[in-house]
């Protein structure tokens, strides 16, 4: 089931105003340091923070990780990592005194009350298909019950305004490509100049080495994630996306399952299913098989690095589309709700644009499967269709994003800071 839902998540928010507001006056109190750090993600120690902390700290750079729980203090440690507790008093303070923060999902990546005032990196999560920020009225909601209290737009216009007073801090977010660019301003509501080209960080690594290195590193990583995989199985990636809270609609029924056993044993794959670390859908079989196995962010933090690995993903809406397409992989769509969740959440562009013709059903994205994996001709064109997204929205494929961002944050650290878009002052 869902652990969070925006609804809930902004209805916190408000709740913790006083709080925000005593940390603006603590921070504008409070110098900030001319040189130090603090970087935080929200899946650990992973992510594009890891990519650019090691440029970072290559370069010299003061710097602390800002961990949630003693298993991201692990993954730090072994890093040789210099970390804290973001939610301590220790991490309010870091944050408090840093002059660059960076994170990778919101402000609670780092500690959330003492971010004003600094050099606010925003590094996101993924390439934006489905809209986000301030573009996605399914990010602006709050529990029904307050709605019905305040009143529904009235409550939409809390929350924008709530996150437009967060966004104005940020002072960089760097974008994949000019066409991803327009998607970050409008979501974050920021100017041109603190949306820089550079390439994503997390995705550097599906560009650096050779492609047969990065297969072997990334079947070694899901190898030792899973265990036990048959040495030369095909492996398919099964990625769904989060549905703010809601049942997940592409479970399989028991004879859905039995067919993808079937086929997956027919062809020597393993299916191996990543559900949303936010709500996790009941991906199990009714009858045992080794050919289906979990791969969850409790077993592998950060995909990103095992895509090589694979050999064909599956997904619906997910940001993975774009990054799998640097391999490339070939993608099979899967929307059984691809009208609701077009109504609800809605896309950049059109959805159709990227997936073509998405399966309704699992019976139909089973037969492309098999295709896929039986028919060269098939995959051949699935790779083809994967290269043509990959040159519309990513301007580098050269493994010098996290670079690229590193020397765009110490020009606007040397630099005035730029000012927020018309209207949103």
């Amino acid at each position: 089931m869902a652990s969070f839902s925006f609804g809930a998540g902004n209805a916190r928010k408000i709740a913790a105003i006083p709080l925000y507001a005593a940390g603006r006056l603590a921070t504008a109190l409070i110098p900030r340091s001319t040189d130090e750090w603090v970087f935080g993600c929200a899946v650990g120690v992973a992510d594009g923070a890891l990519a650019l902390w090691r440029v970072a700290a290559a370069d010299g750079v003061r710097a602390v990780w800002l961990v949630a729980d003693d298993r991201d203090a692990a993954e730090a440690a072994a890093l040789g990592i210099r970390a804290v507790r973001r939610s301590s008093p220790r991490g309010w303070w870091r944050t408090a005194r840093a002059r660059v923060v960076v994170v990778t999902h919101g402000l609670g990546d780092a500690n959330r009350y003492a971010v004003r005032g600094s050099f606010l990196v925003q590094l996101w999560h993924g390439i934006p298909l489905k809209r986000i920020g301030l573009d996605s009225p399914a990010m602006l909601r709050l529990p029904r019950a307050i709605q019905l209290m305040i009143g529904e737009r009235q409550s939409t216009r809390l929350v924008a305004a709530m996150y437009r007073s967060a966004t104005r801090g940020i002072r960089l977010v760097p974008a994949a490509s000019h066409l991803v660019r327009g998607r970050l301003e409008s979501a974050f509501a920021l100017d041109d100049a603190r949306v820089p080209v550079t390439g994503e960080p997390r995705v550097d690594v599906l560009s650096q080495g050779d492609a047969a290195t990065r297969r072997r590193s990334a079947r070694a990583s899901i190898e030792a994630a899973v265990g036990g995989l048959p040495a030369d199985a095909r492996l398919v990636l099964y990625a769904p996306t989060w549905r703010d809270g809601e049942p997940d609609p592409a479970v399989p029924d028991a004879a859905q399952w039995r067919r993808l056993a079937e086929l997956l044993e027919q062809q020597d794959a393993v299916l191996l299913v990543r559900s949303h670390p936010l709500g996790a859908g009941e991906y199990r079989p009714p009858a045992p098989t080794s050919r289906v196995r979990a791969i969850g962010s409790d077993l592998v933090r950060d995909i990103t690095p095992t895509l090589p690995g694979f050999d064909a993903l599956i997904t619906d809406y997910s940001s993975l589309a774009f990054d799998s397409a640097l391999v490339p992989l070939p993608v099979i769509y899967l929307a059984p709700d691809e009208a609701d969740y077009t109504r609800r959440r809605g896309f950049y562009g059109s959805y159709r644009d990227v997936a073509i013709a998405p399966a309704r059903d699992w019976d139909a994205a089973a037969s492309e499967l098999e295709a896929v994996l039986s028919d060269p001709a098939e995959r051949d064109e699935r790779l083809r269709r994967a290269t043509d997204l990959s040159a519309r929205v990513h301007a580098f494929r050269d493994g010098g994003n996290a670079v690229r961002v590193y020397r765009a944050i110490r020009a606007g650290l040397s630099g005035p800071p730029s000012s927020p878009r018309k209207g949103d002052t």
